[in-house]
């Protein structure tokens, strides 16, 4: 068992996933870097409706260009997913890409899921 510590101490924080009912498209200056139609999206919210952080959509990375990512030494850490790993991207932005490859019991269903920066990559949904 590896419980998020976060809903005890914050108990009106909530995080949602579910799979994404678009196509999500991730481009670096022209270059698609992910291209799926498998990704979840994480809804965070309070328990007033009221949005905490916009809707961050996770890809598998079989639909990643991963040869163009690069394993940063550089990790976050959330009370709610967990401690985050992240990834450069080669000839592009630094620690652009994260990823929960051990994420807490309540958000299993990002592991090992790719996120990107939307003030780094042009991300869209259709």
């Amino acid at each position: 068992m590896n419980p998020a510590p976060g809903f005890k101490k914050y108990p009106d924080h909530k995080l949602s996933t579910r799979t994404a009912s678009v196509r999500v498209r991730v481009r670096y200056q022209g270059e698609v870097i992910a291209d799926t139609t498998k990704a979840l999206e994480m809804h965070e919210m309070s328990t007033t409706g009221k949005v905490v952080a916009p809707v961050v959509y996770y890809l598998p990375r079989e639909d990643v260009q991963m040869e163009r990512l690069k394993r940063s030494e550089h990790h976050t850490h959330c009370p709610f997913k967990g401690e985050a790993s992240y990834y450069s991207l080669q000839g592009g932005p630094e620690n652009a890409v994260w990823s929960y490859e051990a994420p807490y019991d309540e958000m299993a269903a990002i592991r090992g899921l790719l996120a990107f920066y939307p003030d780094k990559f042009e991300i869209s949904a259709s």
